[in-house]
């Protein structure tokens, strides 16, 4: 239903994302890493899976990079080979700039054959050489605008320093993007703004707004919080103080995204801005698997009892125990 909901600007749509095994993993074991994958995303009820393109980030900032970085999969090639058992619409990051008109015209095709979506993202620096323009990119998208929808990413840290995001929104809006993945939300007053400034232009210009999709993860280790800062993600201070004090910082870190998946559930409402939320698992450890898990059926329950989502008649999620998924976070 994900392609219906992004086309009719239905609130409540509900992501997991995920990043492919790094490259030098043996066949054998990518298999064992997307079986376990399909095993727990099969009885979620989701409406997407986002699979992303790991890029090295590290010309961006001349700070260290916390964890080294290493190659990971292509995520078309992991998704289409190994993932199809997961009947679930695949979300998939591509950088334009990187590939040449005829390059990217290619990989659509096969991504629309496949029946999944694709979202655009920046080249890894400012000084990469692009091949192709995203206005570009989104002209050889335009060919398959009838039968799906195509995605951008929106940065609310952009925005604070910029105060253009709303522009580009609806720049991109112009081009045939019709949702929009947020990077992860740590700051709930940033992701505010975006709300407040977009609803604002969209109602002086008369234009239906698109679908905000805003990413949240849980933070296991104050060593995963440092490289959240390493990435632009900006968790306000005193936030970062409670983690770090934290007798368990992914138990806080999940509570923090429960409230901020509520309050932005309210906002968006009261903006009459479309949303829904990607639940992002990018961590190997089996806590914070298990964590994103459980995050996943809370948010989707959020918003089927402030009556958003609809209630499936056998609902996936609820063949789930979540005690047995994360007992520690019953607590909450």
């Amino acid at each position: 239903m994900f392609l219906e909901k992004i086309k009719s600007g239905q609130s409540g749509v509900l992501l997991y994302g995920i990043t492919p095994p790094k490259t030098s993993t043996l066949p054998e074991r990518v298999a064992e890493i997307a079986q376990k994958t399909i095993d727990r995303l099969a009885v979620l009820d989701i409406d997407g899976l986002v699979v992303y393109d790991v890029q090295d980030e590290s010309a961006r900032t001349t700070e260290e990079r916390p964890f080294p970085f290493i190659n990971a999969l292509d995520p078309l090639s992991f998704a289409s080979t190994y993932l199809g058992e997961l009947r679930v619409p695949k979300i998939i990051y591509r950088p334009a700039g990187k590939f040449s008109p005829e390059e990217l015209s290619n990989w659509l095709e096969d991504l629309h054959q496949q029946k999944f979506y694709p979202v655009f993202v920046g080249v890894p620096a400012p000084d990469f050489p692009v091949k192709t323009s995203l206005s570009a990119a989104y002209q050889i998208w335009s060919k398959h605008q009838e039968t799906s929808v195509i995605g951008a990413v929106t940065i609310p840290e952009r925005h604070q320093v910029l105060h253009d995001e709303d522009v580009r929104i609806l720049d991109k809006m112009s081009c045939g993007v019709s949702y929009f993945i947020s990077q992860c939300v740590f700051n709930l007053d940033y992701a505010k703004q975006i709300i407040d400034d977009l609803a604002h232009r969209c109602r002086q210009q008369a234009v239906h707004p698109p679908t905000l999709i805003f990413t949240l993860t849980a933070c296991g280790s104050a060593k995963t919080l440092q490289f959240m800062e390493w990435l632009g993600i900006h968790v306000p201070l005193e936030l970062q103080e409670e983690l770090k004090k934290s007798d368990d910082i992914l138990q806080k870190s999940v509570k923090v995204c429960l409230d901020i998946a509520s309050a932005l559930t309210d906002y968006c409402t009261e903006h009459a801005i479309p949303f829904g939320f990607n639940i992002e698992s990018v961590a190997i450890r089996k806590a914070e698997i298990e964590a994103s898990i459980y995050m996943t059926n809370e948010i989707g329950q959020l918003l089927k009892e402030k009556g958003i989502r609809k209630p499936l008649a056998t609902s996936r999620s609820e063949t789930v125990d979540d005690t047995q998924v994360y007992s520690k976070i019953e607590s909450l």
